[in-house]
């Protein structure tokens, strides 16, 4: 009976303890199974973020498309310029040049209401919508040279009496006012540089514009010379205002013969347009409004060819010849180009000079350039004699290949 009970008392032991492994079991897999839902439900919920801040952006951006679609469906606007105000109706000028009197919108401040001021005008009815602000031809506001030029007067040869008279016409009524307050004269308005192709007046103009603290306005006459009627002079005027706002500045008109040549009775509107910007340049360098505190440099190789108006006194001042370099003048010039260079012991300034007769300073750097060249070729460490006769052959027979371009016959 004994026996009986221990086996019945063990049976339920061993029944026990399988549950109780079970039971251990299934929590841990359940367990498992918690943390896994966990995970996944925070990753749901990152997911359940990420997409409504995608939704808010793509809202967003669909919100700018429909008004970017909205604005070009909107009708265009006229661009006009307001001449006067009468109560609440403005007199504008649109930009076929037609005046109209028309309203104006109350919402604009009147202290912008300003004769000359651009205005956005409304296609229909021509009412001003918006005062827009002030703006420049592209073409002018690139004119500022902001960093100025690595060019120094010393890196300049053979035109010591030339560089005395710009700095004098230039330079001087920039840094000293005072002086000619003093002495009761006025300070001249502008230098006209004349001379051969390379002889160095763009080269003078970059030394000016580097050694001043003056801003420089640089532009090419050609640029000036436009197809519309009225939009040469329209340039001219805004070239001389915005040099007018930065004052002190400099203005510099390279090939200043594409705008400046004399006036003749012809009957291409062409040349009838050039010669409205012409006078345009007239009055703003010596008319009525002509500005203060704004110097004039002009660069020319035909100084044959401009009208005799632009050369008078009170513009042009200052007529700075630059003639093709004397013998000494070679010599200087060499000077500074071979001032870097590695030269031979066997070469002699004097002697290139001699032998380089009618070179512009531009061909003499680049007889200098083709010795250094041939050199490099040649894997030597220094230029020699034999470099220096071979580039001079090289660039007497450019000169001599077409001699209706050569230098002399162009400024003749």
């Amino acid at each position: 009976m004994s026996s009986k009970v221990d086996r019945t008392v063990n049976f339920k032991n061993d029944v026990q303890n399988k549950d109780n492994n079970e039971n251990s079991q299934l929590i841990e897999v359940l367990k498992k199974d918690y943390v896994i839902l966990s995970e996944k439900s925070q990753q749901l919920l990152t997911d359940k973020l990420f997409l409504e801040n995608e939704c808010s952006r793509l809202k967003k951006r669909v919100n700018r498309m429909e008004e970017e679609i909205s604005n070009l469906h909107a009708p265009p606007f006229v661009v006009g310029h307001l001449q006067d105000t009468i109560n609440d109706n403005g007199i504008v000028r649109s930009s076929n040049g037609t005046v109209f009197l028309v309203s104006i919108n109350k919402h604009i401040e009147e202290s912008k209401l300003l004769p000359g001021a651009r205005v956005a005008l409304n296609q229909d009815n021509l009412s001003i919508i918006e005062v827009l602000d002030d703006s420049w031809d592209p073409l002018v506001s690139s004119a500022e040279i902001i960093e100025s030029p690595e060019i120094k007067f010393t890196d300049i040869g053979g035109l010591d009496e030339q560089i005395k008279q710009i700095r004098q016409a230039i330079e001087l009524p920039i840094e000293n006012p005072e002086a000619f307050d003093k002495f009761g004269i006025e300070s001249p308005k502008g230098v006209l540089l004349a001379g051969p192709p390379g002889t160095g007046k763009t080269l003078l103009a970059k030394a000016v514009a580097s050694s001043t603290n003056a801003t420089f306005l640089g532009i090419v006459g050609s640029e000036l010379a436009q197809k519309y009627i009225g939009e040469g002079g329209r340039m001219v005027r805004e070239l001389f205002d915005l040099a007018s706002k930065k004052a002190p500045s400099i203005i510099f008109i390279d090939e200043i013969d594409s705008i400046g040549s004399k006036r003749l009775d012809s009957t291409t509107s062409g040349d009838r347009e050039v010669q409205r910007t012409l006078m345009q340049l007239l009055a703003e360098m010596d008319g009525f409004d002509s500005v203060k505190n704004v110097k004039v440099i002009a660069a020319t190789n035909r100084p044959e060819l401009l009208d005799v108006a632009l050369l008078r006194s009170g513009r042009f001042d200052r007529i700075v010849s630059l003639p093709l370099p004397e013998k000494e003048s070679r010599r200087s010039i060499l000077e500074v180009h071979t001032r870097n260079t590695p030269l031979s012991n066997n070469i002699d300034l004097n002697f290139i000079s001699n032998k380089t007769e009618g070179f512009s300073g531009a061909e003499l750097k680049a007889l200098i350039v083709e010795a250094a060249m041939n050199a490099i070729s040649e894997n030597r460490n220094k230029v020699n004699k034999k470099d220096i006769v071979k580039s001079i052959e090289i660039i007497v027979k450019k000169k001599n290949e077409n001699p209706s371009n050569s230098n002399e016959n162009l400024y003749r």
